[in-house]
């Protein structure tokens, strides 16, 4: 699956976890703008790894900040 096709399945599921409506954008920080405690985190990268069948293991989710680094590892993980 190609960068696009995965960051438009992202954005479905990202969508019930912005309360804010934050606009989402490579750059949108997940602890910052869109402001997720860990509990948030854990259940959105529940959430990701169900959907697309991977897992992401805890240093790569140390290493994940923004939306564009979240969409680059899952294209990655995805092979």
């Amino acid at each position: 699956m190609n960068r696009a096709a995965t960051d438009e399945r992202i954005r479905g599921i990202l969508g019930p976890f912005n309360k804010k409506g934050v606009a989402i954008a490579d750059a949108t920080t997940f602890a910052g703008d869109l402001e997720f405690d860990s509990l948030t985190v854990m259940d959105f990268v529940a959430a990701i790894e169900d959907e697309f069948d991977i897992i992401i293991s805890m240093n790569q989710q140390a290493e994940i900040e923004n939306y564009g680094q979240l969409v680059d590892a899952v294209v990655k993980l995805q092979g």
